[in-house]
């Protein structure tokens, strides 16, 4: 993964940035082993407000970023190239099936201090409360959003305890599959052999918290979080405030035997229009902006090719994203039904003319299927060159809708587009275009609802929306992350219940078969030509509407070290840290392992 490191460039915006001056108020900093520092809040704003931090109920990427301060997994991702790495659990082996996952825990990890424990204490850790998790993870729940995506098909007696959780029975001893060795190890059996199961362990869906907090608050850890991570919930102030304050207890050293986290607290604020946003940046007062609105982006960014001369006012990272951003269309609703109708709406919209000139080239045309095209994916044996996806073809776009029975859009149905508030300006500028294009391609009328995210949520995982924009961030680096979303068994039997991860409600006998058949083998090539197919069926039936694949720019203070991107803005700011003003250098410090 190649991250461009580029700097802002020394004019207008460089301009008033320095007339604003700074509110920046930092803590005390102290200077550590090997040239790192403690204390300082680190800052980061949400254009929307996040949804659950419950980790069992987490489907959001809002929740996600400030849940991942607080809980901690067996293992995690390493923040620079998404890599599987020790975390919980120190070390790991399995069979040479991979079908048996054998995970030694660490000792002295205790969970936040939190009134749900007895003495206000958080206590130690065991393979116990890993148990506990992973049984919670297992049973049927409102909550639970994680199951489909995690332990299901997958772990021995996952899918038996969450059928019989559906009556309140719970099977006694928990799922079979989970079991403890001793209070510092933990086996997981899976049904088949599966080489990615790390993947599945590092999910916000396998985090590890106490039973007792579970007792305590039950719905209410949506907010009411403990966990065992470097950063603890201090206060919540939905849709103004989210502040985390360091974990004293927190068991983890860099290379030098610092403890960490370097930082004092986090500050998560919730401004909802991308240039106020920006105007906290440029103040000071935010030490990073993820995403530069589209209408600042020729300003802030300028040309690469003059990067060297740039002053170095603060640095922009940019990297190729796992995500996929789309139009999803509701398969048991009444105007989605044919696959003609949306086969007509795919070759009716120029996808390159939406990245080149809202995104203005920042993203990569939906030419190509559900997997976004990635340097990750492609080393993994995944050809996206063989993806056969949809360019603009209108006289293609009208012979569909004219098969579909809506010559030249007669007679078409009222249809609304949903989108999300959040995301600056982008989000409205392609829907807009969407619907010119529909409107002068086949003839179709489509108006625009917006609502805010957590809300369209909500809508079209209880089947409520016909039409609507979404986006999937990979939850693991692997192609399997992305077609899952249209496994039928995901879907509820009761019509009437959410779907969390198909929330299209597609259904397709020869897709489920690939699907399946790619996370049976073992070999991760032949696994890649798999997944390849069941991408191309997709795209053939019209599965989805593919707008454009993502990529991560974000602005950061020149003072934050240890904050490298990635292709799945996994934030991890546990080695984050802030040198003092009077010390910071425009070059940044390696991190510390």
């Amino acid at each position: 993964m190649t991250i461009k490191k580029l700097f802002l460039i020394a004019g207008s915006f460089a301009i008033f940035i320095s007339s604003c001056g700074s509110d920046n108020k930092q803590h005390q900093t102290q200077e550590g082993k090997g040239g790192v520092y403690y204390g300082g809040v680190f800052r980061m704003n949400e254009l929307e407000d996040f949804k659950n931090l419950y980790p069992l109920a987490i489907v959001d990427v809002i929740s996600w970023h400030i849940a991942t301060q607080v809980y901690e997994g067996l293992v995690k991702l390493n923040q620079t190239d998404l890599s599987t790495v020790p975390c919980l659990s120190y070390r790991w082996e399995t069979n040479p099936d991979a079908t048996a996952w054998t995970f030694h825990l660490r000792k002295g990890v205790r969970f936040h201090d939190d009134p749900c424990f007895s003495d206000g204490k958080g206590r130690e850790m065991t393979a116990t409360d890993v148990k506990y998790c992973f049984d919670k993870l297992c049973e049927a729940s409102p909550s639970n959003a994680s199951f489909e995506v995690t332990f299901k098909d997958k772990v021995k007696g996952a899918d038996e305890y969450f059928e019989a959780s559906k009556s309140g029975k719970l099977i006694e001893g928990g799922v079979s599959g989970v079991k403890i060795l001793n209070d510092s190890t933990v086996e997981i059996d899976l049904n088949y052999s599966f080489s990615g199961f790390l993947n599945i362990i590092a999910h916000s869906g396998c985090f590890i918290y106490p039973k007792e907090a579970f007792d305590k608050y039950g719905i209410d850890m949506r907010t009411k979080c403990v966990g065992t991570g470097p950063f603890a919930v201090k206060t919540i102030k939905e849709g103004e405030t989210v502040i985390l304050e360091k974990n004293q207890n927190y068991w983890d050293v860099d290379k030098d035997g610092n403890r960490l986290p370097y930082l004092d607290a986090v500050k998560v604020s919730f401004i909802k229009e991308k240039k106020a946003e920006m105007l906290e940046f440029q103040r000071g007062n935010l030490d990073m902006v993820f995403r530069i609105p589209i209408e600042m982006y020729k300003e802030i960014m300028g040309s690469y090719d003059n990067a060297n001369a740039r002053k170095n006012d603060f640095e922009i990272q940019n990297v190729p994203a796992l995500a996929t951003h789309l139009y999803g269309m509701l398969f048991t609703g009444t105007i989605f039904t044919k696959k003609e109708t949306r086969l007509a709406f795919n070759y009716a919209i120029d996808r390159s003319k939406i990245v080149d000139y809202i995104l203005q080239g920042e993203g990569i045309p939906g030419t190509y299927g559900m997997v976004p095209p990635a340097e990750t994916f492609k080393k993994m044996g995944y050809d996206f060159s063989k993806i056969k996806g949809y360019d603009l073809d209108v006289a293609k776009a009208k012979e569909y809708l004219k098969q579909a029975g809506y010559p030249n859009g007669k007679g078409f149905p009222k249809l609304t587009l949903t989108i999300n508030s959040g995301g600056g300006e982008r989000n409205g500028q392609i829907a807009e275009t969407v619907q010119k294009m529909l409107k002068e391609n086949l003839g179709i009328e489509v108006s625009i609802n917006v609502i805010p995210f957590a809300e369209e949520i909500d809508a079209y995982q209880s089947g409520k929306l016909e039409f609507f924009r979404t986006a999937w961030v990979a939850d693991y680096p692997d192609p399997e992350t992305f077609l899952t979303l249209f496994y039928s068994k995901h879907i509820p039997t009761n019509p009437s219940e959410k779907s969390f991860i198909n929330f299209q409600r597609y259904r397709n006998p020869r897709f489920d078969s690939l699907f399946t058949a790619g996370l049976r083998e073992p070999d991760t090539k032949k696994r890649m030509e798999i997944y390849m197919k069941a991408d191309q069926l997709l795209i053939d039936d019209g599965a989805l509407m593919p707008v454009f694949y993502d990529e991560n720019d974000r602005l950061i203070q020149k003072n934050i070290r240890n904050f490298p991107a990635n292709a799945m803005e996994f934030r991890d700011l546990e080695k984050v840290y802030i040198v003092p003003k009077d010390k910071n250098v425009a070059a940044a410090a390696p991190e510390k392992k």
